[in-house]
Formats: structure tokens, sequence, C-alpha cells
């Protein structure tokens, strides 16, 4: 492809890839699905860009695999980036979603399920989520609250993952830090804390099914509503039908909501067909009361329309359109209206129960279905889906349109909802049909009566279309009730709503007309109304109808006269308004009012007004027509306060209106002044009540549009003022007046504004004297003592502020500043503190202070406060809740200029916020925002203010250190212990960033004040050294241990902050000069901490510091000792904290090699010490990376590599440190022998003397000792107690004797000594009584350069557990390394291997070999005591190998059979630190099969004299053992087994050949000869305790026994058939002497244990001598003198038959 022809893109910039594309050439680009790409140019289907998370690599990559994206080009050339053109919300997702997935995967690896399922939902969510969001098809209220959901689950899930808390805006935009004041950002912390704590509790809470969210809403919103959706009537009705549906209260059997009326026809539709699919209704105004209902249940009523009986089939002679009954159907939806159960998707079957008779009124049926369980339903009834909804009408169809629209039915709550909606007109009366009592007159059963209920006016003019049966139904003029046949006392429990204009209610009445309807059409028309009833809507005292129950009168009279209003309307409508107007109804006769008689029928209604307009209340009345009666005006001001808080409300508009119209028309009067006064209190204090708090837009909108009253403010002033000079009598009054302030000078600022208007200014100077008298009262009443008031001047302190707004639209806002502060500091002291700080914050809070010339003024006075508040620690939340909002407002920008008041903070309370925060402790709850206000004052501080605060210390220079002194303790204690989470990164980085400023400004007055020889602090700078390092070192700006993503983050807005400040130590440390050896050797461990921070432009720089260390040390004492034993010291430390790695070895050996090699004096020390250092970090590094093993071995071979580099150079303390790093870990793995040796090596440093004890050797907490002889008796005790558990009796015993020797002869502990020796008593019989199981020893070879280097090319003998077969020892050692190969041969490897890069393991057993110690060495030593050393305090190990030389010889192996013997010596003796040691040497020799022979031989003798010896000893011993031993050697099969070395070396041309070697087979002869009186002993024994049945073999024994002594005493008694003394211990003697002693002994003797016990006795029955497991190596490769492990007696009698024919075969 020629480059010529690729073209830059123009559109196609930004995109993501789609599928996985691998780069097939180094020009092109591998992508991953997901990556993003930049495009720089096209050609032909492919484009050339990079990753836009690897932008350094370009390449080219197919058009194909990208899918394109929207983004904005920034910059061009090389300097062009793309920004995604996505909502910020989705961006956030995606890189979530890609900071998750990495963790997710992460999760699998580790097998961690739940988390991994947890997240895995997660990620599903916010992909689905995501999609939905760019999808752009949501509704407004979904898509915010989709957004909601979204950033919720991200800061849940960043939490349970541990990631960093993101703090955002309210719309969920994450807040950027540099725009956001420090204040602000703390909250928003502490608020998403809140919200993720919550979060995460309601995630726990949701398994109980407990919806939270869903919970806040309702419980935000004062009302909500029930959206009911009618799918389907399913019911055999065969008529038209009007299908009623209602909230029912099934506890008081009362309605609760209007009905909502669905007209159905007669074919099983909706009448109207356009309403099909469409039958929605919302059920609104409920409240918490009906929440708080015991049930509630949705009721539907179902009446027929049409014939009277549906069983009459003549149709056209039938009455039709009558209202009959025909049956209900009933649904708890408690559960639904308390929001357990939710779900609006789901279809609930309501089943339906018909009228069982005429008799059966519809309200019974329904109590009758709730209270039974079951209803035989037949499958009829209705299909409904019901949904809660949070809010008023007006927020629902806000929140829900694609719920509710216009053409949703709203059916409302009988009643007011708790809280009153201001423009909520409503002008509506529920009247209830309840029920009536008719004579049945001339007929001969009961009336089927029908109620017709119309409105008309007092002119006998209807009303019409004010009628309304039920919601979603248009309004008629007259309702007929429902009709049952033949019944008496009818009971309908009808409601309909009558909503007549407001204007048209006094001249209105309601009226019912009855009549008996017949079932036969012809009959029907002839029927007249038969009575009639009425009722007037308004009272004569011009209040509206009671609710409740009425009890009408039933008038009769013709149907004509009926019909006439002006005949009705004077008489009396109720039976009780009969009784008050004085007719009582007398005798039997039926009393006749004018033309009307009075019928015995009786009918009753209930009505309930739902009026905005209408009031029921007398007193209410009255002010409101205050004109009409003026007499009664004080009576109507007080009974006000009486009044219902609801009709006032209502009316509200009104009430005020005549309240101020009778203040300006008795303005020459005080006479109502007060009692309007009170009022407006009480009308006030109504509303701040929550019930009717949505009307203070109302109160706001009537003082801005409707008030009107000019003079009001005088009058109201007034008023206040005397209220306020006489606090102590009208404590009560002024305490509600307290309450109503805000708006009392809403109205008061108001009234002088409109008078401003009419009469330009007049008066202005009254006003103002006025308010300022009024705050002369406020402050005078602050400043009594009057116990009564404290009430009163609490509330000012609280209400007071409130006014501030208002009142500075008409007075100088200085000055109102002014009266503010004279105000706060009447305040009597000690007393309302907290009042008075919150007082304050309110002040902080208004307009006046965010104006520059107020703020001159209260700021002075907060500052003052703050300070001595805080100094004396008085309601420390409300000072800082204080200082944080003052500093909230100084950081905006449209508050005119700040630096003055920074300043004013900064020297009065930065110093005292400082004392506050070192004095809180970390638990308390206010540190975080104390810290929050002091990092936002340094944050605002500028240059010139740090200047300044030196400045302002004066003269006094102790007050600068002092105060800087301050500083760097708090600042290195808030880094060190961190105030906020760590999640808190936002947070911490501007902590950080703003520390990191200050602590720079303070060093340059460390240069400037303090450095010269005259004024030089060493403390202060010896400060600012640790804090600038502890600053530098922690945990929060370390970057390489974030994600890439957060380090790319962070460095790209505060960039690495380490490296600011570490220059910046560097160049104070410089600044030292002749200072610096002060700082010598305290501050080197601190800029070692510096330097080992994983920085490499850091450690370049500050490297160097070392060698000037050295140099200034030299310069003054001619070495750097100090500072050598120091970084040694500090190395370790730091090294096993986890800091260092091998590019720091480099860097420091480089850069310290080059500055030594340049200097006069230090090349060679230098030099030393670096290359001392290198080893030791090399050691440490090693150390580290091991001790994260598994593998407590390696753990312990790197550790004994440390402390021997510590003894090599002689730090004491170090060595003993690791010393008990190493004792920790043999106890760990129960190697009590090896943790007694380790200890030892720490006593041995110690003297039996009374010097002091260096702080270092007493490393452990457990001992308790002054002296080294204390803190040695005490090791030793716990030494030979290890010894003890690891059976090492004889190592007990030595330090025993020395201890001992201390106790007798220095101490004069004779209790202690008594009780050591009783100890030793038990050791010494342990020795001889108890059996000790015998470790093989093995040698281990790691061969290739895969091994870590302390194992790499190395040979070990490691010291097996008790019991270990080879086997087991190698599968432990091969899972350590389970990358290594077994190596198959025990040949040394070759030279490839070595340097080949695998790892190659050889091991095989070997044979130690023992040193006796001298004083047992050529005397009868008994076999227990010398056992011990054939397995411990061994260093030499052999190993033995068969090799044949020249031909085979069938006839005879034995001839031409070599042994090759390697010997390998360890560097210490095992036992010992460690259970292995390297192999320092290792020689081999060539054993010649002459040499072999006698071994052999010598090995066979020693063997039978044992087991004979043994049976001496105990003659209870088995015999089987010894049967087969001695049928092994004497069966003529074998026949002494020495046929062969007649045939090998016994020979002439043998002697011919070897002539040197005479003298070895003479010995040779000597032994087969010595072996003649042991098998005869043997075979004596034998005789004795043979049992019959083996008498025979026994028989057969001493045959063959004499047949070879025969035969040796022939060809070998070369002397007199006796043995010599031989070298071996012969244990004859002893064990001759012993029995009887043994005997009583054992009576005396008492196991250690049960299980010693058993194991004894285990192997008493099969104890043998010792057996070879290879033929001609027997010598080498078990000890003759070893138990070996039980085994059954069959197995080995089999293993010694298959040993000893091989040996001699």
């Amino acid at each position: 492809m020629r480059m010529s022809r690729w073209v830059p893109t123009k559109k196609e910039k930004y995109g993501v890839a789609i599928y996985n594309y691998d780069a097939r050439s180094d020009e092109e680009l591998s992508l991953q699905i997901g990556d993003t790409v930049h495009i720089l140019e096209t050609y032909e289907g492919w484009y050339r860009g990079n990753r836009l998370r690897r932008k350094s690599k370009k390449g080219i990559f197919p058009a194909c695999y990208i899918h394109l994206k929207e983004a904005t080009v920034e910059g061009s050339g090389p300097k062009e980036t793309v920004i995604p053109t996505e909502l910020p919300l989705v961006h956030e997702v995606t890189t979530t979603l890609r900071e998750w997935a990495s963790i997710w995967r992460d999760l699998y690896v580790g097998d961690k399920r739940e988390m991994f399922n947890t997240v895995r939902d997660m990620l599903y969510d916010l992909i689905e989520w995501r999609s939905q969001i760019l999808s752009g098809t949501l509704p407004q209220d979904e898509l915010s609250e989709l957004k909601q959901k979204v950033t919720s689950k991200i800061d849940y899930g960043n939490k349970v993952l541990d990631l960093d808390l993101v703090v955002r805006d309210k719309d969920g935009n994450i807040l950027d830090p540099d725009l956001t004041s420090t204040i602000s950002l703390f909250r928003a912390h502490e608020a998403a804390s809140r919200q993720i704590e919550e979060r995460i509790q309601e995630e726990k809470s949701q398994k109980q099914n407990l919806d939270l969210s869903r919970q806040a809403k309702f419980a935000s919103t004062p009302s909500f509503a029930l959206f009911v959706t009618l799918k389907n009537v399913v019911c055999k009705i065969g008529e038209d039908a009007e299908v009623l549906m209602s909230l029912y209260d099934p506890v008081e059997s009362k309605f609760i909501s209007e009905n909502y009326l669905v007209r159905w026809s007669s074919s099983g539709l909706v009448k109207d067909i356009d309403q099909l699919h469409n039958l929605r209704a919302v059920f609104t105004d409920l409240g918490s009361e009906d929440l708080k209902r015991e049930k509630i249940s949705f009721v539907c009523q179902i009446v027929r329309v049409g014939r009277m009986e549906l069983r009459d089939n003549n149709t056209k002679k039938l009455t039709s359109g009558l209202r009959r009954p025909f049956g209900v159907a009933v649904m708890d939806v408690t559960d639904i209206i308390t929001g357990k159960m939710d779900d609006e998707d789901k279809q609930h079957f309501i089943p339906f129960q018909p009228v069982a008779g005429e008799s059966d009124f519809l309200q019974s049926v329904i109590n009758k279905v709730i209270a039974a369980k079951e209803v035989n339903h037949k499958g009829q009834g209705l299909w409904v889906t019901l949904k809660l909804l949070p809010g008023d009408i007006h927020q629902i169809r806000k929140d829900f349109p694609h719920l509710v629209d216009r053409s949703t039915a709203v059916a409302r709550k009988m009643g007011f909802p708790e809280i009153i909606m201001p423009g909520d007109v409503r002008n509506d009366i529920y009247v209830t049909l309840v029920q009536g009592d008719f004579d049945k007159g001339s007929k001969t059963t009961p009336k089927n009566v029908e109620v017709t209920m119309s409105v008309y006016d007092e002119d006998g003019k209807r009303l019409e279309n004010v009628i309304f049966p039920g919601a979603g139904d248009e309004g008629i003029s007259e309702y007929k009730s429902v009709i049952y046949y033949q019944v008496k006392q009818p009971r309908w429990f009808e409601t309909i709503k009558v909503a007549i204009p407001i204007e048209d209610v006094n001249r209105s009445h309601l009226r019912f007309t009855f009549r008996h309807r017949s079932s036969q059409d012809y009959k029907d028309k002839s029927e007249k109304i038969f009575a009639l009833s009425f009722v007037k809507l308004m009272r004569y005292d011009g209040t509206t109808l009671r609710d409740g129950e009425h009890d009408l009168i039933v008038y009769k009279a013709e149907a004509k006269k009926l019909e006439d209003s002006s005949l009705y309307l004077n008489l009396p409508a109720t039976k009780l308004e009969m009784e008050e107007k004085g007719h009582f109804p007398t005798g039997k006769s039926t009393p006749t009012l004018g033309n009307c008689t009075i019928s015995k029928d009786s009918f009753q209604i209930a009505t309930l007004v739902c009026s905005t307009k209408l009031t029921q209340n007398v007193d209410l009345l009255g002010l409101l027509k205050w004109r009409s009666n003026t007499s009664l005006l004080q009576q109507n001001l007080r009974q006000l306060m009486k009044v219902d808080g609801g009709e006032v409300v209502k009316f509200l508009q009104d009430t005020l209106d005549a309240l101020f119209n009778i203040m300006m028309e008795n303005s020459d009067s005080e006479t109502f002044d007060t009692l309007v006064f009170d009022a407006l209190v009480f009308i006030i204090g109504l509303i701040a009540d929550r019930k009717f708090h949505h009307f203070n837009p109302v109160l706001e909108t009537y003082i801005r549009k409707h008030f009107s009253a000019t003079l009001a403010y005088t009058k109201l002033t007034k008023v206040l003022k005397n209220y306020v000079d006489h606090a102590e009598k009208l404590t009560d009054q002024l305490l509600k007046a307290m309450k109503a302030l805000e708006y009392i000078f809403k109205f008061i600022v108001r009234s002088r504004v409109l008078f401003n208007q009419l009469y330009e200014n007049k008066g202005e100077a009254d006003f103002m004297e006025s308010l300022r008298n009024l705050f002369t009262s406020f402050s005078t009443m602050m400043n009594s003592d009057a116990e009564t008031t404290s009430m009163v001047k609490g509330a000012a302190l609280k209400y007071v502020p409130t006014i501030v707004n208002d009142v500075k639209l008409v007075f100088d806002p200085k000055e109102l500043s002014k009266l503010f502060t004279e105000f706060i500091l009447k305040v009597p002291p000690g007393r309302l503190v907290k009042q008075k700080l919150y007082c304050m914050i309110d002040i902080v809070h208004s307009d006046l202070f965010t104006q520059h010339d107020c703020r001159e003024i209260l700021l002075p006075l907060m500052t003052d406060q703050l300070k001595f508040h805080l100094e004396q620690h008085e309601e420390l939340e409300a000072c800082c809740q204080l200082l944080s909002n003052v500093l909230e407002v100084l950081y905006r920008s449209d508050v005119g200029p700040t630096q003055w008041h920074v300043q004013v903070i900064m020297e009065k309370l930065l110093r005292t916020v400082n004392r506050t925060v070192i004095s809180l402790g970390r638990d308390s709850s206010l540190i975080g925002s104390f810290v929050a206000s002091m990092t936002a004052t340094l944050r605002q501080m500028d240059d010139y203010h740090y200047t300044h605060l030196i400045n302002t210390f004066g003269k006094m220079r102790t007050d600068v250190v002092d105060f800087l002194m301050e500083t760097f303790i708090m600042f290195k204690d808030l880094i060190g212990k961190n105030v906020y989470p760590a999640d808190w990164v936002i947070m911490n980085t501007m902590q950080n960033k703003v520390f990191l400023r200050a602590i720079n400004q303070y060093a340059a007055v460390l240069n400037k004040k303090f450095l010269d020889q005259t004024s030089f602090e060493l403390q202060l700078w010896n400060n600012y050294f640790h804090l600038a390092v502890a600053f530098l070192t922690q945990e929060s700006l370390q970057l390489e241990n974030f994600s890439s993503d957060k380090r790319a983050k962070i460095f790209h807005k505060y960039q690495d902050m380490r490296r600011q400040i570490g220059f910046e130590i560097r160049d104070m440390w410089y600044n030292l000069g002749p200072h610096k050896i002060k700082f010598i050797p305290e501050m080197v461990g601190p800029i070692l901490e510096m330097t080992l921070v994983p920085e490499i432009e850091l450690r370049k720089a500050t490297i160097p510091i070392f060698f000037d260390m050295m140099q200034c040390e030299f310069h003054f004492t001619r070495s750097f000792q100090r500072f050598e034993n120091e970084i040694i010291t500090k190395l370790d430390h730091e090294v096993e904290g986890g800091r260092g790695d091998e590019q720091y070895k480099i860097l420091f050996q480089k850069i310290l090699l080059e500055h030594c090699r340049k200097h006069k004096y230090l090349a060679k020390n230098g030099e030393n010490f670096v290359s001392l250092v290198v080893r030791l970090l090399e050691r440490l590094l090693d150390y580290r990376t091991i001790m994260h093993d598994e593998n407590k071995e390696n753990r312990m071979s790197c550790t004994v590599n440390v402390l021997n580099f510590y003894k090599e150079i002689e730090r004491e303390e170090m060595y003993i440190r690791y010393l008990y790093k190493l004792c920790d870990l043999h106890k760990e793995c129960d190697n009590y022998t090896e943790a007694a040796y380790t200890l030892l090596l720490h006593a041995k440093l110690l003297k039996w003397s009374e010097e002091a004890c260096a702080a270092h050797l007493t490393q452990r907490d457990g001992y308790q000792a002054t002296t080294q002889g204390q803190l040695k008796d005490q090791l030793y005790q716990e030494i030979i107690n290890y010894f003890d558990k690891g059976k090492m009796w004889e190592e007990a015993i030595i330090l025993g004797k020395e201890l001992a020797e201390q106790y007798e002869n220095e101490m004069f502990d004779f209790e202690q000594l008594s009780a050591l020796l009783r100890k030793q008593a038990q050791f010494y019989e342990n020795i001889v009584k108890v059996i000790r199981p015998k470790p093989d020893y093995f040698a281990v070879g790691y061969y290739g350069l895969g091994f870590p280097s302390f194992l790499r090319n190395k040979m070990f003998i490691y010291r097996g557990k008790e019991y270990e077969r080879r086997e087991d020892f190698e599968a432990r050692l091969l899972t350590q390394f389970p990358n290594a190969e077994k190596m198959k041969t025990t040949t040394a490897p070759s030279e490839d291997l070595r340097l080949s890069s695998g790892q190659y393991i050889q091991c095989f057993t070997v044979k130690p070999i023992l040193e006796l110690p001298p004083k047992f060495q050529n005397k009868p030593v008994p076999e227990q005591i010398v056992s011990f050393y054939t397995i411990n305090e061994v260093n030499k190990f052999q190993y033995s190998r068969p090799v044949r030389k020249g031909e085979k010889d069938p006839d005879n192996e034995f001839a031409n059979m070599w042994i090759e013997r390697t010997t390998y010596v360890t560097a210490y003796k095992l036992p010992g630190i460690l259970r292995w040691f390297e192999v320092l040497s290792m020689s081999t020799e060539e054993i010649s099969p002459l040499e072999n022979a006698m071994e052999t031989m010598q090995l066979t003798n020693e063997k039978i004299n044992n087991m004979v010896q043994r049976h001496l000893n105990d003659p209870n011993l088995p015999i089987n053992p010894l049967s087969m031993l001695l049928n092994g050697i004497v069966d003529p099969a074998v026949m002494g087994g020495f046929a062969n070395y007649e045939k090998a070396f016994f020979t002439d041309k043998y002697i011919q050949e070897h002539p040197e070697d005479q003298e070895k087979i003479d010995k040779l002869k000597d032994l087969i000869a010595w072996q003649i009186p042991y098998l005869a002993e043997g075979v004596r024994i034998h005789g004795e305790k043979v049992t019959e049945a083996l008498r025979p073999f026994h028989e057969r024994l001493e045959a063959c026994f004499r047949q070879l002594k025969e035969k040796v005493e022939k060809h070998f008694a070369l002397e007199p058939l006796l043995p010599k003394k031989q070298h071996f211990k012969s244990q004859d003697k002893l064990d001759r002497d012993e029995p009887e002693k043994d005997k009583k002994e054992k009576k005396k003797e008492k196991r250690n244990s049960k299980h010693q016990e058993i194991f004894d006795k285990e192997l008493k029955t099969t104890e043998i001598p010792m057996q070879p497991t290879e033929a001609v190596i027997l010598s080498e490769t078990i000890s003759p003198l070893r138990p070996q492990r039980p085994k059954s007696q069959y197995a080995l009698f089999l293993q010694s038959r298959a040993e000893w024919n091989g040996l001699w075969r």
C-alpha cells in the first residue's frame, strides 16, 4: 500500500470495536471487543488510528470491525483528541462497566461465587439501562427515574467492590472538585456515603420484601391515589347495567370515595364504545389517615336498568328503565394501598355475588361478602388492574402521563384531603339517600318506592345538570333511586354528588319526590307522586347545611301542589327544624301545614359539604361579614382562634382581607389592633402546620398581590414592640408572635413599600426609627435576667433572622447588620449558646451576608464568637456549621471581594481550629467537618495570606514556632490516620493538594526565619522532615497501587504529588548546610522511606542525600558508623513492610558508588558499605518474597540466610530479631528440637552475670528480666522444655547441669534446683526406657536456574520426620515445587543440567555416621544410650552404590561387586536450628568386594549377638524372630553364607593376584569363626524356649548347626573358637548384671503415656534385629541399632527369608 492514498478522516473519528481483531503484521493494530478507537485516516475499507487507552501505538485495522459513534474533535494534527458526545451518564456507565468487568474476571478466577453472581447481576442491569437511555424513547419522568436508578446502582456497586466513592450534584452528574468548594465537596461525600449505606440496608431488607425507596417516595408526598383500569365485566345480566365502583371502609361500613360509574350494555360491552379498552379511573386524595385504616375494600355495585322482573317476558307491556339491584363484587385492597403489593400489570379477578332477594339491600350484600371467606361466583366477576400512585392529581398527571390523562375519570375522596392545596376550588355537596319507611296505604302489599332527587331554586326553577351519579359520567338534572320490590323500609345508601355554582347555593334546595312504580306499563303511567321532602342548602344564619344525617319530613298533597315550591318552602324541612319552630305533632291525627299534610312516612338522607367557599362555621362567617354587626366584632375576633384550621385556610384571603379592613377602617383608634394582630398570628401559625403548609405560597401570593393595607406597618410594629417590651407578662402571646415573625414582617415590609409607592417615602425617618426601637427592645429583652423569658429569647434567636431578607428591602442593610451585631452581643454570656450560634448560621444563609459591606460588620462578630466558643469547647457542632457556612459563602464568586474576610478568619480562627482538630478524637463525629473547615480555610488562602499569617505573629518568634509545630504535628497526624474513609478519594486528594501547598508555604518560612546559626530550630525542622516524608509515603498517593484508569485520572488532575514534595525535601535538606549533622542518624529512616517510593525520578533525586549524610558524618567523626547502623536497621523494617525492589537495589548501588568513587576519603569505605547494603537487600528481598509463601521450610531457609548475614556483620539486635522469627516458625511446625537450638543461639549471647540487659536482648514480651543472668535462666528453662518435647533429653541434661551449677553455687536457689534435678532424673529414665522413633536422613539436590538463589545448584541433607518414608518426603518436596522434575539417578548432575532454566530435584536416603562422644569410646555402653548418637549430633552422612568391575561371574557375583561410597559433610550438625543444612564437602571412596564381605560378616555377627543378648535380658520375648534368624544362617541351602566368599577370596589364585589382601582374608576368616559361639548360644536359647509344636523344627536346626560347626572348625579354626575383645560394643556384661535390678525398676516405672505403652507393646512383640533392604549395601542403608516400624509377624518372616536368601545366595 502506498502511503499517499491514505486520506485523513473528516467525520469518521471515533468508534468501538465490535469484534476481536488480531494484528497479522507490525503495522496492524490488535483490537478487542469494546476497545474505543480514535480514527485518523482511511483507505479502501481500512482505518488507521490508535486505541484511546494506549495512544502511543498507532496501526491499521478493518473498517467493518468498527461501529462509528458521535464525537467532538479538539485540536488538530498530532494534538487532535476525540471526546465522545455521549450523555455524561452514559459515559460514566461505560467506564464503570469496564472497571467492573476486570474485577468480575478476577472473581471468576478466584472462584468467589456469590460475589461473582452479584457483580454479574449489576453488570447486566447497567448494560440494559444504558441501552434504554441511549434508545432515546423513554418519557421524561421514566428517564429521570432511570438515571436515578443507574447512579445509585453505580454507587452501590462501587461500595460493594471497595472502589472509590463517586460524588454528584443533585442532577446526578459527577462533581468537579476544582469548581466545588471544599465544604460542598465534604457535604457531598457525606450525603453520598449516607445514601449508599441506606441503599445497602435496602438491598438487605429487600429480602424481607420491603421496598424502601418506594416507601420513601410515598412518605415524601402527603397524598396518593389508586389507579384502576376496568378490563372486563363477566356477568350474565341480559339488560343494560350501571357498574359503580368505589372505595369502602369495611370496619366503619362506609364509603370513602365517590363512585366511578361505567354504563354497561346488554350486549356485554361498555355502552360508550369510545371507552372500549380505556376504562380508567383514579381515586385521589388518599392520605396517611387512609394508610392507617385497618382495611380498605374496592367495591363494585351492579345496578340493572330495565324491567321490574327479569323473568317477565312480555316486554311490550312492561315498564322499562327501572333501576334494580343486581349484585356486588368486593376485593380487599389494603395490601395495595399500604404498598405491600405492587404489580401494575397483574389482572385481579373480583368475584360477583348476586342479591338474594328484595330485602337484600346492596350495602348489606357488601358487608356479607366482606364477612364471608368464599364467594360462589361461578366464574362471574370483574377483571381490574390496580396501582398506587404518589401525589395529588396535578402531580400524577405530570409524573404518570402514560397512565393518567384528561380522559381518565377522577373519583375524589368524600371530604377534604389531609392537605388542602391552594387553588383547589371545590363546591361539592354529597347527598346520600339513606333509608325510608312507607306505608302501603290503600294497597294490599308495600309500595315499590322510587325516590327522585333534583335541585330547585326558591322560584321553583330546576337547576339543570348539577347532579353527578359518579365520576366518568355526565351531569344530570334528576336522579332516580334503585327500586326495592314491595319493601316497606327500603335502605338505599346511594350517594350522589351535587355541584352547584357558589352564587346559587343560598337560593337552592334539594327536592325529593316519591312515587310507586308498577311493573306493568299501563299501570305505571297512571302512578303519580305521592309525597315530597325537601331541604335547603343554606341555613337561616347564613351557614351551610350541617354535615350528617337529616330526618326529613315527608309531605303529602296533590301532585300538582307538590310541584309548586312556593307552597312548601316556608314549611320546616326536617323534624329537628319543626321542633325548633315549635310545631309538635299531637295525637294521632295527621297534622297539616299550609296546604300540605305531614305524612307518617319517614325518609332520611345524609349530607357532606366539601367546599372551599361555603362555611358551616358561625364565628368565621361573623368575622367575614363583620360590617353587618360591628358590636360583635371583638367577640368574633376572639372566637376566630377556636375555628377549625381547615375552615380558616379555605377562606384565607377573605379572612385576611377582613382583618386588615378592620385595622384600616379603625386607623385612628387602637381598639382592635392587638386582637387583629393575634388573629394574624393565629392564621400564620396555622399555615406553619404541616397539614396546611402548602398554603405558604397562597399567603406569599396574598402579600404580594392582594394585600393593600398601607398603614398596617405602623400598627403591627407597635403591637409587636409592646409585646417585646412586656415580655415577662405577655410570654405566651410573644412566643406565638415570634413563631409568626417572618410573615408579620412580610406584611410590615409590604405595607411600607405600598405606602412609599403612594406617598413617595413620606415618614421614612419615623419608620426607620420604629424599626430601630423594635430592635432595641429585642436587645433589651435578650439582656434581661428574667427566668420566664428564656423560652422567648430562644425563639427570638431562632426567628429574628427570618426577617432579614424582607427588612433589607426597606432598611439600610449595613445598619441592619449593626443592629444584628448588637442583638447577638446582648445574649447573656454562657446562656443560649447553641441558639445564638444557629441564629448566626441563619444570618450567614441570608442575603445580608452575601453583601460585602454587611459582611465587613458581621464577620468580626462571628469570628470572635466562634473563637470564644471553640476555645471553651462549647457547642462544637454548631460552631463547625457556622464556620463551614461562612467559608462556603466566601468561596462564591458572586459575593464581592473576599480577600480581607479570608484574612480575618485566618488570623482569628485558623489556629483555634487547628487546636480543636488536635483535641478531637478520631471517634468524634465532628472531626471530618472540622478538618474540612480547616482545609477550606487553607485552600481559600492565597500567597498573600500565607505571608501575612506569619507576620501576624508579630515579634514573638516563639509564637511562630508554636504555630508551625502545632500545624506540622496535626498534618502528620491527619495524614497518618486519615479522618475520611479510604474510598473518599476526591476528598482525600483535595486535602492532600491543600496540605502540599501549605507545607511548601511553611517550608519557605523555615528557610527564611529559622535557618541561620542564631535562629535555627532543630525540633521544628525535624518535624518538617517527618511530616513531609509522611505526606510523601501516605497510602493515598502511591499511584502504582491503583488501577491504570484511576492512576491516569489522578495523574491528569494532580500530577504525582510525591515528586513535588520529594524535590522540596531534597532542597530543604541541602539548605541545612552545617546543621545537617544534627539530623544524623534520626533522619536516615525517613529519607530511606522516601527513596523507597517506586517513582524513578524521585529515587534518582533523593538517593544522593545518603551520600551527603555519609560525607557529613565522616567530616565530623572520620567515619559514618551511625549512618550505617541506622540504614541497616531501618532497611530491614522497610523491606519487610513491603517497600523496596530490584530496581531500587540497582539504583542505590549505581548512584552511591558513583558518588563514593569520586570522593577522596570515602572511596574504599563507601564501596564496602554499598556492597554490604546490596547484599543485605538481596537477602531481605528474598526473605520478603518467601514470607508470603505457603511453604514454611523456604521461609526458614530465608530467615537463616538473613540472620547469618546479621551475625556476620555483627548486628546483634537484628540477629536476635530474626532468631525469634525462626523460633516461631519452628513452633508452628512442632519442630521443638529446632526451636530449642534456635533459642540457644540467643542464650549463648548472654553471660551468667548481673550485667543489665540491653533492650534488644529482651526482644520478647514474655521475658521479665533485668539482668543477663535472669534472662539466660528464663531462656534455659524454655529451651529445656522444648528439648523435652522434642525427646532430646541428652541435650536437655547438658543445659540442666549448667543451670544446676548456677542454682547451687551462684544463685543458691535450692527450690528451683530441686525441681530441676527431679526433671533431670526423669530425663535419665526416659533415655533408658522410652523408645524414640529414629528419623531417616535424605540428601536433596536442587539443580537448574529455576530455583531461588538460596537453593540454586546446592545440595542439602534433610532430617526426616518421625516415621517418614522417602516416598512421603519426596511428595512433600515436590508439592513445594510443582514445576520441578524428579531426577531418576543418584549420580551428580551434568553442567548443562545445572545451567538449564528448569528445576530438577534429586533425592535419596543417606546414612548418618556415628561420632561417639569421647566419654563413651571403648567402653561397654548400653544400646539405648548409644542409639541416640547414631542419628543425632551428626554432620557426616554416607551413601553407597554397588558398582560392578570386570566381567560378571555367573557362579559368584561377589568377586567383582565394588561399592562406591560418598561421604557428605554438612555445615552444621543435625539436628540444629534447621531440619536441614547445606552440604559443604563431598568425598567418594571405593570399597573392594573383600572389604564389603568383611563388613557384611561383621554386621551379621552383631545381629546374632544383639538378638541373643535381648533374649537373655528378657525371657518373655517371642521366639519367632530368633527362629528365622538362626534358620536363615544355618540352613544348608545357605550354609552360613560364606560359601561364596570361599569361592571368591579363599583361593590360591586370589591370593597370588592380591598378596596385599592376606591380612584382610585372615580377618574375614576370623569373623566366620567368631560366628559359631554366637550361633551356639542362640541355638541353646531356642531349645529352651521352643514350643512342642516347633520341636521338629528345632531338631532340624540343631542338626544343621552341627554340620556348619564341623565345616567351620575344619576350615577356619585358626585359633581356639573364642571371640576376641571386639571393637563393637558388647552388651554382655552390662546385660548380665542388669536383670534383677531391671525387674524391680520395671515395677516402679510409670509410662509417660498410654500411647507409649501401646507402642512399646507392639514393638516388643515384633522387634527383631535390623534387616537390610538391599542385599549388597546392607551395611550402608540401615543402622543395625534401629527399631523397625511395627509389622505383622508373617510379613517379617517373609522379609527376612527373602533378604537372607538374597544375601547368601
